[in-house]
């Protein structure tokens, strides 16, 4: 926890930047998600090659399998031998997802402690003025703050009725106050309330919206991005954690979306978006049809320049004694 909490302070710095700028957290989400985007772009590109290479090398994978198909042991050799001589990672379609999800959770613990991951205000104050509201009667029934995780953000919430109280003003310097209700006002983003979570409003309240929102755009990623890897290589099965994450990933990321703060889930949602943009880019700039024409003109340019030395005499710095013979044996027969 301490570690997504130290993520969450790092990641609040981005977001506070950007909502200085924008004075709308809903904006800010959007230009914090294409900077995150944009930062673990070489992951996508390094996921989709280790897909491209993979796939590309199943027909010859394919082969050593039917030709060692009783000697497991051999086959599983020769098709390492391969993946390495090739430079293909067939794991690396998997690891590279690791990265959203530690994004994720760090975007959650911004968004949840607000005012200390986001705002950095000194935590000891921060707990201090918590200590304090909750000792006001009826504070906890008539804000709902119920929930120990939620707490800073049921007290930003409601801090406009804080705000005068002397024993807040003596927690807070006047700047705090000021940026705590600078901040507050900008969670309206399209007429919704991004701190509001569905969960406390119900499934018949408009909040709803968000998590239905979040299954859909993660549907529709993971279809397009399934037609993607189908299209660029028919015979191959999806690797394990793709099939996982096909199935999984929209329900899971609709009950995360019901029970968390509307801004994670706008996060993700948004976030769904641009990786499905990246996907679609990505994918036709290193399809395995592109990248293995760009191996056999590699090969082909090498295959010319090595024609050229040999008919001009030229033996390069390092070939071996035998190869130059065999230069001078060639010229003479010609």
């Amino acid at each position: 926890m301490q570690i997504f909490g130290f993520l969450g302070s790092l990641l609040g710095y981005v977001l506070w930047g950007a909502f200085y700028i924008l004075k709308d957290f809903g904006l800010s989400i959007i230009v914090f998600t294409i900077i995150v985007r944009l930062c673990m772009f070489p992951f996508t590109i390094k996921q989709q090659k280790s897909m491209a290479g993979t796939a590309r090398l199943s027909k010859k994978q394919k082969e050593i399998q039917e030709k060692y198909k009783n000697n497991r042991q051999k086959a599983q050799e020769e098709i390492s031998k391969l993946y390495e001589k090739e430079g293909v990672k067939p794991t690396g379609g998997c690891l590279t997802m690791i990265v959203p999800f530690l994004v994720l959770f760090g975007v959650f613990y911004a968004v949840a402690y607000p005012l200390t991951n986001t705002l950095h205000i000194d935590s000891a104050k921060v707990t201090e003025a918590l200590n304090y509201v909750n000792t006001i009667p009826g504070y906890t029934a008539a804000s709902g703050a119920t929930n120990a995780t939620y707490q800073e953000i049921y007290f930003l919430k409601d801090f406009s009725c804080f705000q005068n109280i002397d024993a807040i003003q003596q927690i807070f310097n006047a700047d705090q106050i000021n940026t705590i209700n600078m901040f507050e006002k900008g969670f309206n983003t399209f007429g919704m309330n991004l701190f509001a979570i569905p969960q406390d409003y119900g499934i018949w309240s408009p909040m709803i919206l968000f998590p239905v929102i979040c299954f859909a755009s993660n549907v529709l990623t993971q279809f397009i991005t399934m037609r993607i890897n189908v299209k660029n290589n028919p015979m191959q099965q999806q690797q394990g954690c793709m099939k996982v994450m096909m199935y999984a990933m929209p329900l899971f990321s609709a009950y995360i979306a019901y029970i968390v703060p509307s801004a994670v889930a706008f996060y993700w949602i948004v976030s769904s978006l641009v990786s499905l943009v990246q996907s679609v880019v990505v994918g036709k700039l290193f399809s395995p049809q592109r990248m293995t024409a760009t191996s056999e003109a590699r090969h082909a340019a090498l295959m010319l320049e090595q024609e050229a030395l040999v008919k001009y005499n030229y033996v390069p710095h390092g070939l071996s004694e035998g190869a130059e013979e065999n230069t001078k044996s060639k010229k003479k027969k010609k």
